[in-house]
């Protein structure tokens, strides 16, 4: 890493803002993100609210979504010009013969500057269908695109790195941030990674192992949510 100017990111699946809100915000805030981009955040009655007070939870201030992610600041950190698409997904999921319903998906994304360096960062959550996540990040990878800038693209992806969806990635050219960062679900028992963070070839960033932040305990992660963060450094 350089010397040079940096960008603290924080990737959280934060279940819908309904575990133990102290101890997730205790999490937020020792990683000491200038960045935060969420999935699961809160949605139903109040959603604008809810995110809102979420954020101030955390010491940060809501900036945008689509569908259940968000893109939080801290301080003066600004994210500008702000893009958010829905994606489509099948209505319904199968397995073990039964079937589920589906919330609607959606992607969120923005410009920030780097030092002298102009990027995006975007955020997505993608579904429990199996085939119907690969048309999903289609959809997301278009959105990325559609910046024409470098980007870091970080989500749930509901999918394990052996699954097409990272192999699609791998075919972008995007560098997985995370290959060597750890499972990420379940939070008190980490068995499966299903949480991505990847970067353009054009960037220089790192996954911040969780076990090197002062103050983030693994007692706070298992009660704030069912999933782990991952925590990305970014330089110029």
């Amino acid at each position: 890493m350089s010397g040079g100017p940096s960008l603290r990111v924080l990737s959280y699946n934060v279940h819908r803002w309904g575990d133990d809100r102290e101890a997730l915000a205790r999490v937020v805030k020792a990683c000491a993100p200038d960045v935060a981009l969420v999935q699961e955040a809160p949605t139903w009655w109040g959603t604008r609210r809810k995110r809102r007070a979420m954020a101030a939870s955390f010491g940060m201030t809501y900036v945008a979504a689509s569908a259940r992610n968000a893109i939080l600041v801290a301080g003066s950190t600004e994210v500008v010009e702000a893009l958010h698409w829905r994606v489509w997904r099948p209505f319904v999921r199968r397995r073990f013969r039964l079937i589920a319903t589906q919330l609607p998906g959606g992607a969120v994304g923005g410009r920030i500057t780097l030092g002298t360096k102009a990027l995006v960062l975007v955020v997505c959550h993608l579904g429990l269908h199996i085939r119907g996540r690969e048309h999903e990040i289609e959809q997301v990878l278009k959105g990325c695109r559609a910046f024409d800038l470098p980007y870091l693209l970080v989500g749930d992806l509901n999918e394990e790195p052996d699954g097409p969806v990272w192999k699609r990635l791998a075919d972008e050219g995007l560098t997985d941030l995370g290959v060597d960062a750890g499972p990420t679900f379940h939070s008190d028992n980490p068995e499966r990674r299903i949480d991505g963070a990847h970067l353009s070839p054009e960037l220089q960033g790192r996954v911040i192992p969780l076990d090197d932040v002062d103050g983030v305990t693994r007692d706070d992660l298992a009660k704030g949510s069912d999933h782990l963060p991952l925590l990305i450094e970014l330089t110029e």
